[in-house]
């Protein structure tokens, strides 16, 4: 009697049907509804369209994956301190959590001419916007895990005489860790967001701009090829960092 699946290889199997029935029920619809390719261009189309303009695909894609992945870089190195300062300071926490409120709850998108104003047509402004968008959620995924910490286990660590820097290190560090690597899977799509934004308003190359193009031009399949080339492009970046996270020791299976 044969062994059952993996539960793994079970579950992507579950997944990629899933995909394949809605990629069907999409075709059909598609083509027994009579709509036209320049209005919903059918999954077969796009697919032929991947193929036959993979080399633009292919050189927006590495350029939207380096503003994506500098600007998560970015957020991840600015985010961590200032969630840190904002855990431990009262003073912080009154003033410059305020600030990041107030910051998050200006539209991105309304923010990106002027960001292109200021930096220009190039890498920069793109990494701003991948940043902006990726930050706060690694700022909040901080906080709560540093939060987290049982307070029983800080008790125990003061009647060891740790040190505070003993403490952060070996106690709030570790417990804080998966809250924030939950974080960085919710901010990495967002910073794909972000530089995708960026390239709509101010660019030459990238993801965005050529769904901009395309749309402007009137080649829909291109630009759905395109807007499913951003997907992909965010579903592994996404998994990329549940990946990572698994070999962390510390992070609870």
């Amino acid at each position: 009697m044969s062994a059952a699946a993996p539960r793994p290889t079970r579950d992507l199997a579950v997944t990629i049907l899933f995909f394949a029935a809605l990629a069907l029920a999409w075709e059909f619809g598609v083509r027994w509804s009579g709509v036209k390719s320049y209005l919903l261009a059918p999954p077969s189309a796009i697919l032929a369209e991947l193929w036959r303009s993979r080399a633009v695909l292919l050189d927006g894609t590495l350029k939207t994956l380096t503003e994506v992945f500098w600007g998560f870089v970015i957020a991840v190195a600015a985010g961590i301190p200032i969630a840190a300062l904002v855990f431990f300071s009262a003073t912080a926490k009154r003033t410059v959590y305020p600030l990041l409120v107030a910051l998050q709850s200006i539209p991105k998108i309304g923010l990106a001419p002027i960001i292109v104003v200021w930096l220009g047509y190039g890498l920069a402004s793109k990494l701003m916007m991948a940043f902006l968008f990726a930050f706060f959620p690694i700022v909040i995924a901080g906080m709560g895990g540093l939060a987290s910490t049982p307070a029983h286990l800080e008790e125990h660590f003061r009647a060891l005489r740790a040190t505070p820097w003993q403490t952060f290190w070996r106690l709030r560090v570790p417990v804080a860790l998966p809250a924030f690597l939950d974080g960085c899977k919710v901010a990495m799509p967002l910073a794909v967001i972000g530089a995708v934004v960026g390239e709509f308003v101010g660019s030459n190359d990238g993801l965005g701009n050529l769904i901009l193009t395309a749309s402007g031009s009137g080649n829909t399949t291109l630009t759905f090829a395109a807007l499913l080339t951003v997907t992909v492009l965010s579903l592994i970046l996404f998994y990329g960092v549940d990946y990572w996270e698994r070999f962390i020791w510390w992070r609870a299976t």
